[in-house]
């Protein structure tokens, strides 16, 4: 009977954390992420000494204003993000050689928390439209 209830317990907090999480993404306005791999198309690469300010919409997404004219989606595997408050400094970095982003794996990201980084795996990056960028919440928009 008390593995019945414990259980139960379990499987209400899971649900309950899942329909947070979905909620949250419904507030944000941005919508299911994207599918892992996705890059930019040429022609919006960015490079990394381009972004100008950052956003973390939830525990896998960050947005980033690029050039102060641009906003971009970068998703991350995973809840890397867990934690993270949008003025925590993010690090980011290029390979050798490689002078634009365009691809996750042109992009290495972490979030420096008391000067410690902590190393994020990107698994997607695509631009926002003008509308996407003008749904967004004031406290979203980087």
């Amino acid at each position: 009977m008390k593995l019945a209830i414990i259980t139960l317990a379990a499987v209400a907090t899971t649900g309950l954390l899942a329909s947070t999480a979905l909620a949250a993404k419904e507030e944000s306005g941005l919508g299911p992420a994207p599918a892992a791999g996705t890059g930019l198309p040429s022609g919006q690469c960015i490079r990394s000494h381009d972004i100008r300010n950052h956003t973390f919409a939830d525990d896998r997404t960050m947005l980033i204003d690029v050039r102060g004219r641009d906003t971009y989606r970068v998703t991350m595997r995973g809840a890397c993000l867990a934690g993270a408050m949008s003025s925590d400094p993010i690090v980011t970095r290029q390979p050798p050689g490689s002078a634009l982003i365009c691809k996750p794996i042109d992009m290495d990201v972490a979030v420096s928390k008391g000067g410690f980084p902590s190393p994020c795996i990107v698994e997607s990056i695509t631009k926002l439209s003008a509308a996407e960028v003008a749904a967004l919440p004031k406290k979203l928009k980087p």
